[in-house]
């Protein structure tokens, strides 16, 4: 016999990393995930009878739990498999009417060339959560899938906050059945039956009313940082940037270390080529530091800039502050040249812990990857050595000892042009790390 399971007592853990990547638990109980799922029926559910759910997020993530599981078995409807690729996506939703349940990440990178027309009627509804989507994305999905978008503010902590829906160009939020707000210095509090406790929540929101019973974000207002004593708003820099047409988004974050300086992660705009080289880099930075120049000084513009064709991002679709500062921590550590010859080369590399490539690799301890040893030997040969253009197959290749952080490493780089051979090896005081060799030939 089934016993009706205790809203009060039965709960679940999630864990949320926000921006920071640290995770944090926390625990939601079912009398909040049971608010939460009617009241998401009450204000989205009209016109959603007898549809499929189609999603991208998956379960483990809050938002893919209640869109994608919760939601729908309390309301009767069919759950499809997640998929993976659109191709799949597409395939998937052909025959019946559907709603699907992505991401900002998965909508901003829909193939334009798939036959999205053929589901304009049969989608009832796409819903966006997990991060903001830009308007310019938001309009692009309305187009390719024949319904404007409809994204959910909140997170694991308040559950959802409010919804708005892309029939418009910049729609204001709209909070769902049962959540109050209200401002608080100009910075959004909520209280509502999805928080685990009875009061006000202060968001890090700032907003302000739209005069409708709904609001608009103004940005976060804890993106206020400091620079040589100067206030600096990350998020007016982000728009400032975004302004730009070569540019169609920006992330800026405050690096630190000996002297803190704002570095900017650029998605270019798809009708300007991605620069492939240092040259192209740097005009590009110049040109957007200029466009900064009227609003910005020196001090207060970024330093450091990296340009990408999407911004990284985490399993659940998150754009996270620690993705975007690995982008700026560099890969190689830098080259100490102490022999350069026409057919050999010696350089010493000081292995910093804060190294890209300690990153992620080895869970349990800090090591230098051999994939790592491989492309810095080919990378410092070609500097040294004119090496054809095709690696054609590595030879001999052995790992003796590991590198750490702290290490001073050794590599002699020996170039035998008769063979189009390069041979490597990585010594330091404590013994040879890595040997090799490796085979390159000419043409494509």
């Amino acid at each position: 016999m089934l016993v009706p399971l205790d809203p009060a007592s039965t709960r679940l853990v999630v864990f949320t990393s926000g921006s920071t990547g640290e995770p944090a638990a926390i625990e939601k109980h079912l009398r909040q995930l049971d608010a939460e799922v009617r009241a998401l029926e009450s204000a989205l559910g009209a016109g959603l009878d007898d549809v499929a759910i189609h999603g991208t997020v998956s379960h483990q993530h809050i938002y893919g739990l209640l869109f994608r599981v919760l939601w729908p078995l309390a309301a009767g409807r069919a759950i499809v498999p997640r998929a993976f690729f659109p191709e799949d996506l597409l395939a998937a939703m052909e025959g019946h009417d559907a709603v699907l349940v992505a991401s900002p990440a998965h909508l901003k990178r829909l193939p334009a060339q798939l036959d999205w027309p053929s589901l304009h009627g049969r989608l009832r509804a796409v819903f966006s959560s997990g991060g903001a989507l830009p308007a310019e994305a938001a309009h692009d999905v309305a187009r390719l899938l024949g319904v404007p978008p409809t994204e959910i503010l909140g997170s694991s902590e308040t559950g959802g906050i409010a919804w708005r829906r892309w029939d418009q160009e910049q729609p204001a939020w709209q909070p769902l059945p049962g959540v109050e707000w209200q401002l608080t210095d100009g910075v959004l509090d909520v209280r509502s039956p999805h928080l685990a406790e009875q009061a006000w929540w202060r968001s890090q929101d700032r907003a302000e009313a739209d005069g409708a019973g709904g609001f608009r974000l103004l940005g976060r207002a804890d993106r206020i940082v400091k620079v040589e004593e100067r206030r600096v708003s990350l998020d007016a820099l982000e728009r400032q940037i975004q302004a730009h047409p070569a540019v169609r988004e920006a992330r800026v974050l405050l690096l630190g270390g000996s002297r803190s300086a704002l570095a900017a992660v650029v998605v270019v705009d798809a009708s300007v080529p991605l620069p492939d080289d240092a040259t192209g880099r740097r005009a590009l930075a110049n040109t957007l530091s200029r466009h900064l120049a009227g609003a910005q000084d020196a001090v207060t513009r970024p330093r450091r800039w990296r340009f990408v064709a999407a911004l990284p991002t985490n399993a659940q679709g998150k754009v996270t502050e620690a993705a975007l500062t690995a982008l700026f921590r560099p890969e190689r550590p830098e080259a100490r040249w102490t022999l350069r010859e026409p057919a050999r080369a010696q350089v010493e590399l000081p292995l910093d812990a804060s190294l890209a490539v300690f990153e992620g690799h080895f869970t349990q301890a800090a090591i230098l990857p051999g994939v790592a040893q491989l492309d810095w030997a080919v990378q410092l040969a070609r500097e040294a050595f004119p090496l054809p253009p095709r690696f054609l197959r590595m030879e001999a290749l052995k790992f003796q000892r590991v590198a750490r952080p702290g290490d001073l490493i050794h590599l002699d780089l020996e170039w035998q042009a008769e063979r189009s051979t390069l041979v490597f090896r990585y010594t330091s005081e404590h013994g040879p790390h890595a040997s090799g060799r490796v085979v390159f030939a000419d043409g494509e």
